[in-house]
């Protein structure tokens, strides 16, 4: 079978070890066992994991060694100005705590970097947030900015133009925003990641390029990062389980009166607990697998060409714009206290 990592993902929070965390008892096991500290946080809508990961922590589960803030609006959506401003409520005080321990003087610089391909909308964030901060009124003078293209347009690795920028400028801190992948479609643009391991351009997409960090330029290196494209077998599995679950759901409630008595469509809820068994004589064995079975039946089952597809919301121009907006008011306001 081709080795095709069918679940990868930019998203620490969608790690395996992070996501096997629920109790208080597989937390305490993995923060002693794998050095991977986590703490989840809700405020108001926004939901937030803030991961430690140490040097035994990063040889667990292939992330590097840093501090990972994840926000998530599970909720959000594009006429959800609520959702968005209180997302940037909380980008914005994390952002400050990640980075309170740096003191700055009045010359120092900020730099910049937009990455992404500015004609493949689910890839612009970085180009368009470049756009967004050179169109306000008052562009902080501490902010360099800049957007690189990718190495495809321009025949140069993004990191050598980053590097180069970084030993000219001499910043204080570097910034990359940039579009990331995600193995779940409900966390396609309703998330947001902040991270001071730095980044690599296009991991998300499959293609490694020169990393960008602390380690490779000797200068802090803080990504922002926003899922916006997911594999499209992951949407197939999606699909299907959302499908057995809603049928056992029904099967389970056939019989009791609440079904009967609804006035309107009734929608089971297929979050809660359910016997997958009753849904084995209509599918068959397959149907009652774990999770975990019927996910590598699939990555066998799209080990081809269909592995090669990526997909994105239809309003991806607009959650782009959205996001870019977000990020560069939130800089903004950031600078403007430092």
């Amino acid at each position: 079978m081709q080795n095709f990592n069918w679940q990868r993902t930019d998203l620490i929070d969608e790690s395996e070890e992070v996501v096997l965390h629920q109790t208080k008892e597989q937390k305490d096991t993995l923060k002693e066992s794998s050095g991977i500290q986590i703490e989840d946080i809700n405020a108001g809508r926004v939901k937030i994991t803030d991961v430690l990961v140490d040097a035994e922590g990063e040889k667990q589960i292939g992330k590097k060694k840093g501090k990972y803030i994840t926000l998530s609006v599970p909720t959000l959506t594009l006429e959800d100005q609520d959702g968005f401003e209180q997302l940037e409520k909380e980008l914005l005080a994390n952002f400050k705590k990640m980075h309170k321990s740096m003191s700055w003087k009045e010359d120092d610089k900020i730099l910049i970097i937009g990455l992404g391909n500015r004609t493949i909308t689910p890839d612009a964030i970085g180009p368009y947030l470049i756009d967004h901060l050179h169109s306000l009124d008052v562009i902080d003078e501490k902010f360099v900015m800049y957007a690189p293209g990718v190495t495809g347009q321009t025949g140069y690795e993004t990191g050598e133009f980053v590097a180069a920028l970084a030993e000219r400028l001499k910043p204080k801190l570097i910034i990359v925003v940039d579009a990331l992948a995600t193995r779940a479609s409900d966390r396609l643009c309703k998330t947001i990641q902040l991270t001071d391991t730095g980044i690599h351009p296009g991991s998300g997409v499959g293609n490694q390029r020169k990393e960008i960090s602390y380690e490779m330029l000797g200068i802090p290196v803080t990504a922002i990062g926003i899922p916006t494209v997911v594999d499209a077998p992951v949407l197939i599995a999606d699909a299907v389980e959302v499908m057995l679950r809603s049928i056992a759901a029904r099967v389970a409630e056939r019989s009791k009166p609440s079904s009967k008595l609804s006035l309107s469509s009734w929608q089971p809820d297929i979050n809660k607990e359910l016997d997958m068994s009753l849904v084995q004589p209509i599918f068959g064995e397959w149907a009652t697998w774990s999770k975990e079975e019927r996910q590598q039946l699939f990555a066998e089952t799209f080990a081809g060409s269909h592995t090669q597809l990526m997909v994105t919301p239809k309003e991806a121009d607009y959650w782009v714009d959205k996001y870019a907006k977000i990020v560069s008011s939130m800089l903004m306001k950031w600078a403007n206290n430092l």
